[in-house]
């Protein structure tokens, strides 16, 4: 099993910044530290998408509606994933998960944090 620790959610004012971050750890025949680690979200009404992605190596992705306002990035030291996220939108408002996928390729997902954009 892998266990991904999230935090750093919270209600924020349309342009305003909020910084997540999420703690891996499971065992050695699950979490491989070297996988990609990232970030999922879902609004209400719609289907769970990736916001963005890195790998060990400082691979990014993202989607295009987070370009150049959301950051990812990663402490492989501390098997922790982060997401900067500055001009929040309201349409940025959703659960978000961590994940990242184990030695035998499953997925998994944090427990998710709440970020709402709302003036």
């Amino acid at each position: 099993q892998v266990q991904l620790v999230e935090s750093g959610g919270g209600l924020v004012h349309p342009g305003g910044s909020l910084r997540l971050s999420c703690a891996a750890s499971g065992s050695t025949f699950s979490f491989n530290p070297i996988n990609p680690m990232g970030w999922y979200r879902q609004a209400p009404g719609k289907e769970r998408e990736l916001v963005a992605s890195i790998t060990s190596g400082g691979i990014t992705t993202y989607v295009d509606s987070v370009k150049g306002r959301f950051t990812i990035s990663r402490d492989n030291a501390k098997n922790t994933v982060y997401l900067q996220m500055n001009s929040l939108k309201p349409e940025d408002t959703a659960v978000y998960y961590c994940w990242t996928y184990s030695r035998t390729l499953q997925n998994f997902w944090g427990q998710g944090t709440q970020v709402t954009v709302s003036s």
